[in-house]
C-alpha cells in the first residue's frame, strides 16, 4: 500500500497591504471594530498584473522546490479556488502549462473555503489507490476582485494569496491519514456570489444590482462554523484512533478569530495548539490553510512525525477536516533548478501555440482543396 506524504509546501501573497486604517478611509469602519469582531488587522491585495493563476504558479514552484521534484514528474495538478481565472479553461491547466508539468492532468475543484481539504483528500486517495505517484494541490484566491468595497460587513474580511502542497507516494507509513468531507446545500444562500453562472449570466441588470459581489449572512455563517469546526476535527481523528491529546497542531481555516476560539473550546484544547495568522492575511479562502501551514513550518511549529489536523468550512455549505502525520522534506542529493523548467515551460508553450497556428493554416489550405 502506498502512503501519500506531504513533501513540499509553498505560499505566495501580493506585496500590497491594506490595513484596517486604510479601510476606514474607504468605508464606515475602524480598526477596533474590525479587530474585535474578526481578529484581522490587515490583508494582501493583488496587483493589476496578478491573478489567481499567477499566485498559484508562484506557490507551486516554491512547493516543488521544497519537494525537489521536477514538474515533469507530476501526474496531476488540482487547483481549488473560489475566484478562478475563468469559468473555463481551468486555472489548473494554466498553472500546469506555466510550471512545465507536461505529463500532468489538471482540473479545478470548487468547494469554497473547504476546497483545499477536499483537494488534498482527492490527491491522497489517488496516490493510495496506486494510480498516481506525485500530485500538486493548490489553493489560490483573488477575492478582492469580488468584494463590494462599500459593504463593511464583507470588505473587511477577504484577502488574496495562494498556497500549495506536493503529495508523493511512499511505502513508509505516514502522510495523510484520514479525512472527513461534508456538505449541506440547504445553507447555500448564506454565502454566495449570485451572478456570473448559468442561472444569472452577466448583463446590465446583474452589474447594476451588485450581483457579482460576495454576499454573506455573517451571523448565519458564524453559527454554522462554530458548530462544525470541532465536530469535524473529532470525527477525523477518531477515524485513525487518535485523541486531541495526540495532536501537535491544528491548522484551521483563517476566517475569524472568534470562530477559532470557539473550536478550541469545543475541543477542550489550548489556543496555543492552533496556528493563527489571519491578523496579517484575512480570509484567503482556499489558500488560508496552506499559507498558515507554510508559516507554521517556518516558525518551527511543525516537525517530522507531528500529528496535525487541517479543518475548514465554507460556502456550499461545506466543511471538513484532514489528519496527517507531518513528513517534512525528503533528503536531497541534487537540487532541481526550477527556474530552468519555468523558462522551458514558456518556450514550450510558445512552440505549441505556433504549431497550432501552422496546423490551422495547413488545414485550411489542404482542406479547401479536398
Amino acid at each position: 500500500m502506498a502512503y501519500a506524504h506531504i513533501t513540499g509546501w509553498g505560499m505566495a501573497v501580493p506585496e500590497k497591504i491594506l490595513t484596517n486604517d486604510d479601510l476606514s478611509q474607504m468605508v464606515e469602519t475602524n480598526d477596533e471594530w474590525i479587530r474585535s469582531r474578526t481578529g484581522i488587522q490587515e490583508r494582501r491585495i493583488a496587483a493589476d498584473e496578478q491573478s489567481s493563476a499567477t499566485l498559484a504558479t508562484d506557490a507551486a514552484i516554491k512547493a516543488l522546490d521544497v519537494a525537489n521534484l521536477k514538474p515533469t514528474d507530476l501526474d496531476l495538478v488540482i487547483v481549488s479556488s473560489s475566484s478562478p481565472e475563468h469559468i473555463f479553461p481551468s486555472t489548473a491547466s494554466l498553472v500546469q502549462d506555466r510550471i512545465g508539468a507536461s505529463k500532468a492532468g489538471a482540473f479545478d475543484l470548487s468547494a469554497a473555503c473547504t476546497g483545499f481539504i477536499y483537494a488534498v483528500d482527492m490527491g491522497a486517495n489517488a496516490i493510495r489507490s496506486g494510480s498516481l505517484q506525485n500530485v500538486l494541490v493548490i489553493g489560490t484566491e483573488t477575492l478582492s476582485r469580488f468584494v463590494d468595497w462599500t459593504d463593511r460587513n464583507t470588505c473587511i474580511l477577504f484577502g488574496d494569496g495562494a498556497g500549495a502542497f506536493v503529495l508523493q507516494a511512499d511505502e513508509r507509513p505516514g502522510g495523510v491519514l484520514a479525512s472527513v468531507l461534508h456538505s449541506d446545500g440547504s445553507g447555500g444562500d448564506l454565502l454566495t456570489l449570485p451572478a456570473g453562472g448559468s442561472k444569472q449570466p452577466a448583463d446590465a441588470a446583474t452589474v447594476r444590482d451588485g450581483l457579482h459581489f460576495i454576499q454573506m449572512d455573517g451571523k448565519g455563517v458564524f453559527r454554522f462554523a462554530t458548530r462544525v469546526m470541532a465536530r469535524a476535527t473529532k470525527e477525523a481523528i477518531e477515524k485513525v484512533g487518535l485523541t486531541t491529546d495526540d495532536l501537535d497542531l491544528v491548522v484551521p481555516h483563517q476566517a475569524n478569530l472568534r470562530i477559532i476560539d470557539a473550536a478550541a473550546r469545543g475541543l477542550k484544547m489550548p489556543i496555543e495548539k492552533f496556528m493563527i495568522n489571519l491578523e496579517r492575511y484575512g480570509n484567503t479562502s482556499t489558500a488560508s490553510i496552506p499559507i498558515a501551514t507554510v508559516e507554521a513550518f517556518e516558525r518551527g511549529r511543525l516537525k517530522a512525525g507531528d500529528k496535525v489536523v487541517f479543518v475548514g468550512f465554507g460556502a456550499g455549505l461545506t466543511w471538513g477536516a484532514l489528519v496527517a502525520e507531518w513528513s517534512g522534506p525528503r533528503p536531497v542529493e541534487k537540487r532541481v533548478n526550477h527556474n530552468l523548467y519555468v523558462v522551458w515551460a514558456r518556450i514550450r508553450s510558445l512552440i505549441l501555440r505556433g504549431m497550432r497556428i501552422v496546423e490551422g493554416l495547413l488545414w485550411g489550405k489542404y482542406g479547401r482543396k479536398k
